[in-house]
C-alpha cells in the first residue's frame, strides 16, 4: 500500500531511507539526549546503524515506510521518521520512530516532516486514524504532538519494554478524518 515516493514542502524533503542516507543519519544522531526516551539507540556505531538499516528499516514494506528527513538547502540529513504499523482493514497506521539532530529541535523541521506525513496518510492512502505514541515522561515530544493538534487519548501502562529491564508507560494521541482539514489549516499556517 505503501509508495516509496519523496514527499516536499518549500524547505524540506522526506526521502525513503536509502543506504545513501546512513552517513548523514549517523552524524546526526550523534547527541546522547535525542536517546533518552528512546528504545535503542541505533546510530551509536556505524556497525549498529548498518544492521539496524537492513533488518529493522526495511521490515516489512506492506506495514511501514521509513523516511530521512533532508533539509533542502544544505541536501543535510536530519533525522529520520516513519509511517507504520498499518492497518489496512480499519484504515489506520502510526507515525514515529522519529529523531531529529539537537540542532534542528524545535525549529520548522518537525512541523513539515509531520504535516508530509499527515498529507500523505489522509489525503493519498485515505486513512481515518492516525496514532502518535510516546514515552509518558517524555514532555518535548508529547508538547511537539499536542502542538501538532493531535488529542491526548491516555496512558498505557506497562505497554514497551525497555533495553534497561524496564516498562515504558506509553503517552497516546490521535488526529481523525474529520480533524485532519483544520489541521491541515493550522499547519499550513505554520508552514
Amino acid at each position: 500500500m505503501f509508495t516509496k515516493h519523496i514527499h516536499q514542502t518549500n524547505k524540506l524533503a522526506l526521502e525513503p531511507l536509502t543506504q545513501n542516507h546512513l552517513e548523514g543519519l549517523y552524524q546526526a544522531g550523534q547527541d546522547p539526549q535525542i536517546w533518552r526516551w528512546v528504545l535503542m539507540n541505533y546510530t551509536q556505531t556505524r556497525a549498529i546503524l548498518d544492521d539496524w538499516f537492513i533488518n529493522t528499516a526495511q521490515f516489512n514494506a506492506e506495514q511501514q515506510i521509513v523516511y530521512a528527513i533532508v533539509d533542502k538547502v544544505s541536501k543535510q540529513v536530519l533525522g529520520t521518521t516513519r509511517l507504520f504499523r498499518l492497518d489496512k482493514q480499519n484504515r489506520s497506521a502510526e507515525i514515529g520512530h522519529t529523531f531529529i539532530a539537537k540542532k534542528w529541535q524545535r525549529s520548522f523541521v518537525n512541523t513539515h516532516a509531520k504535516y508530509l506525513l499527515l498529507q500523505y496518510a489522509f489525503e493519498e492512502l485515505g486513512l481515518v486514524r492516525i496514532i502518535f505514541n510516546t514515552h509518558e515522561q517524555n514532555q518535548k515530544s508529547r508538547n511537539a504532538i499536542a502542538r501538532l493538534g493531535a488529542r491526548f487519548e491516555g496512558i498505557s501502562y506497562k505497554d514497551r519494554l525497555l533495553a534497561d529491564g524496564s516498562y515504558r508507560n506509553t503517552a497516546q494521541f490521535s488526529i481523525i478524518d474529520e480533524q485532519w482539514p483544520t489541521i491541515k489549516s493550522q499547519l499550513e499556517g505554520k508552514l
